[in-house]
């Protein structure tokens, strides 16, 4: 259950928006950003306070790649593969991503510190192959870049603990 704190924050932003469907992928972002994930308990949440059925907000919830209706790591790997990053050597950084993390696509690491999904573009078509991490994304990837960057990522994560 959400505390009343984020309960009001997010019932102002609604009231903010023209209707309140206008919110609801930000309501579904914060509860994610809550729970870890979109759980059915935040789906219930979202819908009462958008005033929307659940079946709605799953609706929503399902279109989004960014929204996650099952756990994920701590760090998501959203790796591009629209055809601009895979004609530059986006499956071979999807290979050794899957190699480096142990781990199959749509997978998370047994320390649950990674989730890598695919995602249909990243909108970062010049600079492909492209990956994003939580929020930084990453261009012109190369295989051998890719253990560097979990490093980065890993120590990122020991800093906020």
């Amino acid at each position: 259950m959400i505390h009343e704190g984020l309960k009001k924050e997010l019932q102002g932003r609604i009231a903010a928006a023209i209707i309140p469907r206008e919110a609801a992928v930000d309501v579904m972002k914060e509860l994610q950003r809550h729970y870890g994930w979109l759980t059915d308990e935040a789906v219930g949440e979202a819908a009462e306070l958008l005033g929307l059925s659940t079946l709605q907000v799953e609706e929503l919830a399902t279109f989004y790649e960014m929204i996650y209706r099952r756990p994920v790591g701590k760090r998501v790997i959203h790796v591009c593969d629209s055809i601009s990053c895979w004609s530059v050597g986006g499956e071979t950084i999807m290979t050794q991503l899957q190699k480096s993390l142990g781990v199959e696509t749509g997978g998370t690491t047994s320390d649950g510190i990674f989730t890598l999904i695919p995602c249909a573009c990243l909108g970062n078509c010049g600079e492909g192959p492209t990956m994003m991490i939580g929020d930084t994304l990453y261009g012109r990837v190369t295989p051998e870049r890719i253990d560097k960057i979990l490093a980065q990522e890993r120590a990122a994560l020991d800093c906020l603990t």
